[in-house]
C-alpha cells in the first residue's frame, strides 16, 4: 500500500529538520568563539612557559638534590639545602639587609613621590614650566640600573665630584659603614619617579569639587590633604608600596654593581647572598633553595596584591 504525505506534513518535518540542525551550528560557533581568544594568546603562552614556568620548575627541583650541575648524577636530598640556608647565619644577616634596603627605599619613594606629585599638580606653576621640571624630574627613571651603578660609582669614588664638591676623600660604596646606606640612597634616586608619575595620575584624578565643598566649610590646606588627599591616594599607594617591597626584595644588579655585597658582606641582600653561592661558591643547589625562600616572601605580598586589586575591581 503507498502512503501519500501530505505537502504540509513534509513542510512540517523539513522545520523539525532545521531546528536540530541550528543547535549543532550555534554550538559548534560558540566553541569556535570560545577557543579563538586562547589561539590568539598561544604564542605567549608558550613564552611564557618556556621562560618563566619551566626556569621556577627547575631552580624548585634543583633545590631539593645535592650539588647539581657540578656534580654530574645528583641525588634527591629533600628539605636539606633548606635546613642549611636557614641554620646559616649570612641568609639572615642577607635578609636583614634586604628588608632594611626595601622599608627605608619605600618609605623615602614614598615621601618624595608625594611631595613631587603635589609640586607638579600644583596651580603655582605654570603650564611651560611644569611640563620643563616634570621632564627634569623624570630623568633618573629613564635610565637602566647598570647606568645608574656606574654614574654614582664614578662620582662618589675618593677623587669623583661629591668628594671634591664636599672636600672629602671618602669610598663611599667601600667604607663598611656606608656603604649600604649609600646604595640605599642611589636606589631612592633612580625610583622614586615612579611614585610621582603614579600619584600625580591619582592626583589629577580626584575632583575638586571636593577642595570647594572644605573650603567652604573652612578646612585649612593641612585638613584638606588628611581628609581629602590621602583618603583619595590610599588605593595607589597601597598598590605601589606593595609592587615596590617586591621590587627592592628582589633587588641585585644596582647592589652587586655598586658593592659586589661588600665591604665584609655589610650591603649583603638576598640577591648578591643567592648570586655568590651560585657562581663564585658554585653551590647551586643552596643558590636554589635560597632562591626559592626569596620566591615564597615575594609570593606571599604578590597574593595579597592580586587579591587586593581584584577586590578594587
Amino acid at each position: 500500500m503507498t502512503v501519500y504525505l501530505a505537502p504540509q506534513s513534509v513542510k512540517y518535518k523539513r522545520m523539525s529538520l532545521d531546528i536540530r540542525v541550528k543547535p549543532r551550528k550555534e554550538r559548534k560557533d560558540m566553541n569556535r568563539k570560545k577557543i579563538t581568544p586562547y589561539l590568539y594568546l598561544s604564542p605567549i603562552i608558550i613564552v611564557f612557559c618556556i621562560l618563566l614556568v619551566y626556569p621556577i620548575y627547575q631552580v624548585i627541583s634543583f633545590s631539593v638534590k645535592d650539588n647539581v650541575i657540578v656534580n654530574p648524577t645528583p641525588h634527591f636530598v629533600g628539605l636539606a639545602n633548606f635546613s642549611k640556608i636557614i641554620s646559616s647565619g649570612e641568609f639572615w644577616k642577607s635578609l636583614k639587609n634586604s628588608l632594611e634596603f626595601s622599608v627605608v627605599s619605600l618609605i623615602f619613594h614614598m615621601i618624595l613621590g608625594i611631595a613631587f606629585a603635589l609640586m607638579l599638580n600644583s596651580s603655582l606653576l605654570n603650564s611651560r614650566f611644569r611640563g620643563i621640571v616634570r621632564a627634569l624630574y623624570i630623568v633618573p627613571w629613564t635610565f637602566t640600573v647598570s647606568i645608574v651603578a656606574i654614574l654614582w660609582r664614578l662620582m662618589l669614588n675618593n677623587s669623583g665630584i661629591i668628594n671634591t664638591i664636599l672636600g672629602l676623600s671618602i669610598d663611599w660604596f667601600g667604607n663598611r659603614a656606608l656603604a649600604a646606606k649609600t646604595v640605599i640612597f642611589v636606589n631612592i634616586w633612580c625610583s622614586y619617579p615612579f611614585y610621582m608619575i603614579s600619584i600625580l595620575a591619582a592626583l589629577q584624578g580626584i575632583s575638586p569639587v571636593y577642595y570647594e565643598a572644605a573650603s567652604i566649610d573652612g578646612a585649612n590646606s593641612i585638613q584638606r590633604f588628611f581628609k581629602i588627599t590621602i583618603p583619595h591616594l590610599r588605593p595607589v599607594m597601597i598598590s605601589l608600596m606593595l609592587l615596590d617591597f617586591i621590587w627592592s626584595m628582589q633587588q641585585l644588579s644596582l647592589t652587586y654593581i655598586t658593592t659586589g655585597g661588600g665591604p665584609i658582606g655589610s650591603s649583603e641582600t638576598i640577591g648578591t647572598y643567592t648570586y655568590n653561592l651560585a657562581f663564585k661558591n658554585y653551590q647551586f643547589s643552596m643558590a636554589s633553595a635560597s632562591a626559592v625562600i626569596m620566591m615564597l616572601l615575594c609570593l606571599v605580598i604578590a597574593i595579597f596584591y592580586v587579591r587586593r586589586q581584584s577586590r578594587l575591581d
